[in-house]
This record gives structure tokens, C-alpha cells and sequence, in this order.
């Protein structure tokens, strides 16, 4: 876990009235930071109390010393004019305020919080504290407090030098007694401090074979069961990510499975408790993640809300909608036209749909652009990035004075977070390039915002928030199938050279890999993975490969391998039909449904049901008119899905086929970040298929040997350099 984020501030501070909590937060940060220990300022869970929600100004997770809570009054001895009970009579807070029951009662919400993990449950001691950086403690004294038996424990001025604070604090009787926590017990203490009960996954016991297993044989639904019971454990810079809310533009660029989609529900979360009043839409591209984007940002309500709140879709306040929209659900450009009393207009014909709605959204801006009105939106955050980009050389008309015209409309209709500083506004928006499927285009700043707007990621917000993250850990995909996702992807050991990626070591490095050689023509490059940027534990756990690649002479060759190998996960490996097994299929639409029909037929012939999304029911293809749009899973059901349905879904066991799609047409960016795609939809293993021979297999062959060590030939600048100037402006920071 990195140093500079062992002490995370949730939101901007250096305000006025917040010179005393700075001071007591700056003394934390040098006393505790040699220490085995985690601390927020403003940590983000809000216990109900009366008519107002109130969070901890700091909070300490120590292994020593446990929970510490210290609320900080910006008081001096002569604004305390009396002490009655827990009362405090000032100056500025009358007697109705006590700050030392404020900390108790984020202590006994954080208790029960905890209680509710059996590891540690009565296990943690638990401190609240008064900091008072104003005062000291013979003033305190002589003032006659300290002779009160309701003196709090306090943090004084004199108390704020590195020893003193811990001494101080270590002297403190806990409001819980607990014990001493060995490293299980801190390590499961972390992961439920940064959310991980959140998000940790229902395990269902995979039933019966129906035929006994070979002697030896694994079986698949077993190891999905001991992977599930493990605590989530979120990463330092996950935690800051999500926890943190910028006063302003901020981009997050992650590698998959590096949970973005997670983060961004989690940030949407937190803004809707603690300002309910804000105005926050979550956006995304896919429109079969509606239900993985409710239920996400549902859990993180009930959690930032100690379990008051719920998700309420009919809440103006906190909206979850696709970009576009469709007549059953509003969408981002939907919404702004209702708001700004315009028409809605739907689908252009021959186009796909990132460059319809970029087409739509200039259009609105166009006819906006002369009638301006105040904004519309207090927050809004992008999921899905990549896909909201249009490659200006090809489709000028999604492209509104040099600016991508979604997130140009999106930053339009906010609000300033200050009217002092307009530019300011809370746009957030996260990208995988690799998974881009219909444009090379990248989404920074000043492709974005045009050439005005290019310094809006420059540098850091208020309080040291990072305008940009780059996320190099991949939680959901194991190791071996990453490494070779993202080597096939860009193409790394084309014997022409690699057609996408990044040209510096330090951006490699940025990702998740170390890197030795240099980046200039001829030059061998070696790339490594280490495994604690992979840390999926089914390489330890599974005796084989996890990545199995066929090809067959005939599509009925391949299919009927698929359906074979689905029959087995279904009756030896004990794993569901729906959301623990997906087909996905490759190729351009006219390539991809006559593979699709196949694999579906295939399957019906073991007596195996499939679903294909937006289809009424199972076993039937989707209608031209009525179409679940919204549905990717049916119940007992094999989602069988084309490559741009299936993303953003995720199951154990993925099965790519029509990998000759790509093949016939190698050197296509947006082919092989379908190929990325298909990979890595998998928490587990993955089955790879095509027909023929094409040279496209014998780099798949020679990736898949590579193991977690890619050894190529640079040879000159690829096609798309992803290392943008916006990475290498972060890195200078």
C-alpha cells in the first residue's frame, strides 16, 4: 500500500473555519506516518442523529492502538464559557452541541459496522477524542474543566507534536474495549473500513455432479466457492479513488477489472448522502449494465448511510442512466433535452451508436450554444469513457468546436463549483482505451474540451486530490489471461510491430509492469507482470492453464466443442447457466450472427437453454420491435451475446468464439480491442476458438507461452500511442 495514500482526504480542505481541524490532521499525518495504520480526513459513513447526518473529522485505523475518532472544534479558552455535563456553552455552538457524544456516537456506528464481520467482532478498541488545537492544557486547567467529571478526553495544542499525540492517545480509556489485533484481524479490519463487505459476492454451493468427476479432476463451481469467500480487500489508491470527492474535473483510466465502474458508484454514493440536495446522474454506455449499476450504487447508499437510505430511481436527485436513453428510460441527452425543452431525437440510421447520440449531442449544442441557462446538474460521472469519443478525422459532425460534443454537452449543464472559478465543475469520467470497440479516438482533456480546456488535468485539486489516476491493478481478471489480453490486444508480438500501446517505460510501469530495454526501433523490450498487480488467487488454486485455445476446421466443429464444454461445466463443474457462463462472439455483425446462430443451435441440441440480450425469452431471438434492451441475462439460461452487448458483463467461465473475425483483418484496432474485450469478461477461465489457419494463431500461441514475461521487438511508433500527454503530465506531479 502506498505511503501517500495512507492518509486520505475525502473532499478538499484548507476552508475557512478548518484552520483548526488542518492543524490537528497535518499533526496526525507526522505522528502516525511510520506507523501500521490508515487515516481519513471527513471519513465518509453518516450515522443519523436528529434531523442531520455528521461524519468523523478524522479517523484512525491504528494495529496498535485500534479506532480513533477525534472531532475538532476551532475554539479558544475564552469561547467556552461554561461546561454542563456534555453540554458545551460557546460562543458560536449555544449549549445544544456536544462534541465529545458527537464522537461517540461515529464510534458505537463504526462498532456496529464492524460487529457485523465475525472477525471482528468485540475484537477492536475503539477512542474518541476532543481536538481542541487552540487551546492548551493548562489553560484547560486553570479554567477549572479538567476537575469536571465529564471532561472528555482532549487533544491540545501541547499535544500536537509527533510523541506527545501518540502518548496522548495511547493514554486515552477506549469507549470500546477491545484486544490486541494480530495481522488477520487488521488485515480484515482495513478491508471493511474501505467497503469491502460491499462488494463482496453471494456464494452459492455448486450442486451435485450429475456424473462423478474423473479421478483428479477440479471441479470449477468448488474454486468459485472458496474465491467468494474471501474478504474483498480494496487497494490504497482504490480506496482514495472512491472515497474522494474532487472540487472539479477528474479522469480515471484503469486497466480492466481494475474496478472503475465500482468507484464510480461508489463516489455517485457518497455525494447523494452527504448532499442530498445535489443535482448527480451516473452515466454509462452499455445499456445492459442498468441492473449492475443499480444494485451497485444501492449498496453503497445503504452503506455510506449506515443502512437509512436506499437507491430510489424515481429521486430526481441521483439518477442512473444510459447516455442515450430509449422511451422506456431516460438517458443523459434525453434528460438535457427535456430540461432544455427540446425535442429527443433517436437513432441516425447508419451509424453506430457512439457516433448517432456524438451527432445528436452537437446538434442540441448548436441550437443551446445561443440560448445559455443556468446548469442543470451538481455532479455527473462517466462510466464507459472510451465509448463516448468519436474520431474527429472520420465523423466531424460529433465534433462541436473541436470538442467531443457528449462531454462538452455533459460539462455544459453543470454547475460550477464555484462561481469564482467557472471552470471548475465536477466532471468525472473513467476509460479503458483497450476496450474502445468503434473508435481509436482517447479520451483527455483536450480532445474533450479542445485546446481552452486542455490544462483542466493539469496539476492537483485543493487538498492534494489528484485530478487524474491511472489504475494498474486487475482484480477480476486472473493474471495469465490479462497479460495475453492486453498483448493481443495491441498486438505486442506482431512480427510488423505492435499496433497499440504505450511507447515509455514509465507508462508501462504505470499499468502494472516493470519494464527493461528502450522504446527505440530494433530494440527488445521485455515486460513483466508482477503478480501483486494481479492478485486473482485462481492461478494458485487451479492445476492447468486457465486460458484454452482451440481452432477447428468448420464452424460446426467449433461450435459443437463450445456446447460440449458448456455441458460439462454444467454437469461436472456444478456452475449456473446464467452469469457464471458466458459465449461471447467476435466480428462485425454480419460475421458475428451466423457464429451466434451456430453456437445457439449447438446448444440446443445438448438440451442446454441460451438467451441471447434484449430477446423476450429464452431460446428466441430478439424481435425487431419491443426488445429488452436493458436484459443480458435470463435465469437458466447461457447468454450467448455479440462483443458489444457483452460489455461491461463478467462471469467465471467466458468462451470467445470467431477469433478468425479478427484474423482475416489483423491489423484493425478496434478488432482487436474486441478480442481485449471478450478476454477479459472472465473472473476465471477462458476458452479461445476460430476457424482455419490464419498467422493471427501463431501469435496467439506464442502469447499464451510467454506466461506472466512478454519479449518483443519495438519497431518504430504503433498506429495509437495510449500514453497521453494528460499520463505524462500526472507522472511530472
Amino acid at each position: 500500500m502506498e505511503d501517500d495514500e495512507k492518509f486520505i482526504a475525502t473532499e478538499p480542505f484548507g476552508g475557512a473555519g478548518e484552520a483548526a481541524e488542518i492543524r490537528v490532521w497535518q499533526a496526525v499525518q507526522a505522528a502516525f506516518a511510520q506507523r501500521e495504520c490508515l487515516g481519513f480526513w471527513r471519513y465518509p459513513i453518516f450515522p443519523k442523529s436528529g434531523d442531520f447526518r455528521k461524519e468523523p473529522d478524522i479517523l484512525i485505523a491504528d494495529q496498535e492502538l485500534g479506532l480513533i475518532i477525534i472531532e475538532v472544534k476551532s475554539l479558544t479558552i475564552d469561547e467556552i464559557f461554561g461546561i454542563h455535563g456534555h453540554l458545551w456553552d460557546t460562543e458560536y455552538y449555544g449549549r445544544t452541541r456536544s462534541p465529545y457524544q458527537q464522537a461517540e456516537r461515529q464510534v458505537y456506528a463504526l462498532s456496529d459496522y464492524c460487529d457485523k464481520q465475525t472477525a471482528l467482532r468485540g475484537r477492536i478498541p475503539f477512542r474518541a477524542l476532543v481536538g481542541l488545537s487552540w487551546i492548551t492544557e493548562e489553560e484547560w486547567e486553570r479554567k477549572g474543566f479538567a476537575d469536571l467529571p465529564t471532561s472528555p478526553p482532549i487533544l491540545f495544542k501541547n499535544d500536537l507534536g509527533r510523541t506527545g499525540l501518540i502518548r496522548a492517545i495511547q493514554g486515552t480509556t477506549p469507549v470500546i474495549a477491545g484486544q490486541s489485533m494480530d495481522s488477520a484481524t487488521w488485515k480484515a479490519l482495513i478491508a471493511v473500513l474501505c467497503g469491502g463487505p460491499v462488494l463482496k459476492k453471494i456464494t452459492l454451493t455448486p450442486p451435485p455432479a450429475v456424473q462423478p468427476p474423473p479421478p483428479g479432476r477440479q471441479r470449477r463451481g468448488e474454486i468459485i466457492v472458496i474465491l467468494n469467500d474471501d474478504l474483498v480487500q480494496l487497494d490504497r489508491q482504490q480506496v482514495t479513488i472512491g472515497m474522494q470527492l474532487p472540487p472539479g474535473p477528474q479522469r480515471i483510466r484503469g486497466v480492466a477489472g481494475s474496478g472503475k465502474t465500482v468507484l464510480l458508484c461508489q463516489k455517485a454514493a457518497h455525494m447523494h448522502v452527504k448532499y442530498p440536495d445535489w443535482d448527480i446522474a451516473l452515466v454509462f454506455f452499455t445499456q445492459s449494465l442498468y441492473d449492475q449499476m443499480i444494485a451497485t450504487v444501492d449498496k453503497w447508499v445503504r452503506h455510506f448511510s449506515d443502512g437509512a437510505m436506499t437507491y430510489q430511481p424515481n429521486n430526481p436527485k441521483l439518477r442512473v442512466m444510459h447516455a442515450w436513453g430509449n422511451r422506456n428510460r431516460p438517458g443523459l441527452y434525453s434528460s438535457i433535452c427535456r430540461l432544455r425543452n427540446q425535442q429527443s431525437l433517436g437513432i441516425i440510421d447508419r451509424t453506430t451508436p457512439n457516433v448517432g447520440l456524438a451527432m445528436r449531442c452537437r446538434e442540441l449544442l448548436d441550437v443551446l450554444n445561443s440560448r445559455p441557462e443556468p446548469g442543470l446538474y451538481d455532479a455527473i460521472l462517466i462510466d464507459e469513457g472510451q465509448d463516448l469519443v468519436v474520431d474527429a478525422e472520420h465523423h466531424p459532425h460529433g465534433i462541436f468546436e473541436e470538442k467531443q460534443a457528449i462531454y462538452w454537452l455533459a460539462y455544459s449543464v453543470l454547475r460550477p463549483v464555484d462561481p469564482a472559478t467557472p471552470e471548475q465543475r465536477r466532471l468525472i469520467w473513467a476509460f479503458d482505451e483497450a476496450q474502445s470497440l468503434d473508435s481509436v479516438t482517447i479520451p483527455e482533456a483536450k480532445a474533450l474540451f479542445g485546446a481552452e480546456g486542455s490544462q483542466l488535468l493539469v496539476g492537483l485539486h485543493l487538498g492534494g486530490i489528484k485530478k487524474s489516476h491511472v489504475m494498474r491493478r486487475c482484480y477480476r481478471t486472473p493474471g495469465p489471461i490479462l497479460i495475453a489480453a492486453q498483448a493481443l490486444g495491441m498486438g505486442l508480438l506482431r512480427p510488423e510491430g505492435m499496433l497499440s500501446g504505450i511507447t515509455t517505460a514509465e507508462g508501462w510501469q504505470s499499468i502494472g509492469y516493470t519494464v527493461e530495454g528502450a522504446f527505440f526501433s530494433g530494440r527488445e523490450i521485455r515486460l513483466h507482470r508482477p503478480a501483486a498487480n494481479s492478485p486473482h488467487r485462481l492461478p494458485t488454486l487451479w492445476h492447468g492453464p486457465l486460458i484454452d485455445f482451440q481452432t477447428f476446421e468448420t464452424r460446426q466443429d467449433e461450435a459443437d466443442t463450445i456446447a460440449a464444454a458448456i455441458k460439462e461445466n454444467l454437469d461436472l463443474d456444478g456452475l449456473l447457466p446464467s452469469r457464471q457462463i458466458l459465449v461471447v462472439v467476435l466480428g462485425p455483425k454480419w460475421e458475428a450472427n451466423p457464429v451466434e446462430a451456430a453456437l445457439c443451435a449447438a446448444l440446443k441440441n445438448l438440451g442446454i437453454d441460451y438467451y441471447i440480450p434484449s430477446a423476450l425469452a429464452p431460446n428466441a431471438a430478439p424481435p425487431k420491435a419491443g426488445a429488452l434492451t436493458d436484459r443480458f441475462w435470463h435465469d437458466g439460461a447461457v447468454t450467448v451475446s455479440q462483443i458489444h452487448r457483452a460489455k461491461g458483463n463478467e462471469a467465471d467461465i467466458i468462451y470467445v468464439a470467431g477469433l478468425d473475425a479478427v484474423a482475416r483483418s489483423e491489423a484493425s484496432i478496434p478488432l482487436r480491442n474486441q478480442v481485449f474485450v471478450g478476454l477479459t469478461r472472465s473472473r476465471g477461465w477462458v476458452m479461445l476458438t476460430g476457424i482455419g489457419q490464419h498467422p493471427l494463431y501463431d501469435e496467439v500461441r506464442q502469447v499464451l507461452a510467454s506466461g506472466d514475461t512478454l519479449r518483443f521487438t519495438f519497431r518504430g511508433a504503433p498506429k495509437r500511442d495510449v500514453d497521453t500527454q494528460d499520463d505524462r503530465a500526472m507522472r511530472l506531479l
